[in-house]
């Protein structure tokens, strides 16, 4: 009786672990002796301190968010924050469906192409820029404190049709000079609130 509990105590570790610890796992081994029985519970001890010192949970999962999701997560917080409470709200279903997507993307791509060591030392900005200025977020190398990527929204004003948001970033690779366009938003022919309001 007492092996059958034992097979099935490792399959359902295994199962819910995700095979992260298998039937064939030194922690097994540990609590048997060399004939498939309990140790004495004078080993077992022993075994327990073993089992804590050996087994470290960072290696079978990863407790931290990624620079990928704290990004997307940032990037529609920030977005909202510099919107305000006045744009917001007659912006946020096309933000949402045509402009955060692509935003994604873009971090995606030029995010992707860094080494994992650069990875580790991104951060994001915490403060978009208010009144008329662009800036949403920039996504930042902590140890040198420079921008990788540069999210922006102007607000532009097109004749005989009115204003509209244009939403771009820049990127180091060119010095930030190349303007690369996320899409816009139509907001009407009345001066849109200064942001932040």
């Amino acid at each position: 009786m007492k092996n059958w509990w034992q097979k099935s105590l490792m399959i359902a570790v295994a199962v819910l672990t995700l095979g992260a610890i298998s039937p064939n796992h030194l922690i097994w081994e540990s609590l048997l002796d060399e004939k498939g029985q309990p140790k004495s519970h004078a080993a077992e001890s022993d075994n327990k301190q073993y089992i804590y010192d050996w087994v470290d949970p960072s290696e079978f999962y990863d407790t931290n968010d990624s620079i990928f999701d704290l990004a997307y997560q940032s990037a529609e917080e920030q977005a909202y924050l510099k919107f305000g409470s006045r744009i917001g709200p007659v912006i946020q279903d096309e933000f949402q469906t045509m402009i955060l997507p692509n935003i994604q993307r873009a971090i995606d791509v030029h995010l992707a192409s860094l080494e994992d060591g650069k990875l580790k030392t991104l951060a994001i900005s915490e403060k978009p820029s208010g009144d008329y200025a662009e800036k949403i977020f920039h996504i930042y190398d902590t140890k040198t404190n420079i921008d990788e990527i540069r999210f922006h929204v102007r607000t532009e004003k097109k004749p005989q049709v009115g204003y509209s948001f244009n939403f771009h970033y820049h990127i180091a690779e060119d010095n930030f000079q190349k303007h690369i366009t996320l899409g816009d938003i139509y907001w009407s022919k009345n001066t849109p609130p200064k942001w932040l309001s």
